[in-house]
């Protein structure tokens, strides 16, 4: 897939108030500071297309952006931050569960973990909950260019092994650096073969 065109379209905090274009959507999500703006632009070719900042726990809306004018992609905000308040995190939780429950156009979800560190329960519970949800997802390893190939490997494996103590098949996955452009081609590959597919259904 060559990227034509990649615009912002709208933030929100209430998914009635989302895109109502009838186009697949897919949608971004992982633990704050896990390094998904910075994904998101290297898939785009775009350098602020979504907007980067030192502090964790900066997006705070569902943000639009609509890709060569037939798919959305969707920020949305990172989760597990403590230093978001308490009541933050609820409100957070609540217009995130609603969006993934009542967006019809999502097809698939991106579950964003950093290649750096071991399985997390709060990464495992959120993908026992798109599961329950029945909503399609992958993983995507973020930062792998940060350890070695020996290294990556055993952090890779390791995570693969604690997700079939609950989960009967592995989701796709994906190995991306926003430095290096590991893994662009990949992802907007089976994006394109998705869109393909499901193209009857929005018609």
């Amino acid at each position: 897939m060559k990227i034509k065109s990649a615009e912002f379209v709208m933030s929100n905090s209430n998914v009635i108030n989302a895109p109502k274009d009838r186009i697949p959507e897919y949608a971004f999500i992982g633990r704050s500071n896990v390094g998904k703006s910075s994904l998101i632009n290297m898939l785009m070719e775009r350098k602020d297309l979504a907007k980067i900042s030192g502090k964790p726990g900066k997006t705070q809306l569902i943000n639009h952006f609509k890709i060569n004018e037939n798919w959305f992609l969707v920020d949305l905000p990172g989760y597990g931050y403590a230093q978001v308040s308490k009541k933050k995190r609820v409100i957070f939780q609540y217009f995130i569960e609603n969006y993934f429950k009542e967006r019809e156009q999502l097809v698939c979800t991106f579950v964003l973990i950093d290649s750096r560190h071991d399985p997390q329960k709060i990464d495992l519970d959120f993908m026992r909950f798109l599961g329950e949800q029945q909503i399609p997802f992958c993983i995507v390893f973020t930062k792998a260019d940060k350890l070695g190939s020996s290294k990556l490997n055993k952090q890779i494996t390791s995570y693969k092994k604690k997700l079939l103590q609950h989960w009967e098949s592995l989701p796709m996955t994906f190995l991306t650096s926003s430095s290096t452009g590991l893994g662009r081609k990949e992802f907007l590959d089976f994006v394109d073969g998705i869109n393909e597919d499901v193209a009857k259904d929005f018609k």
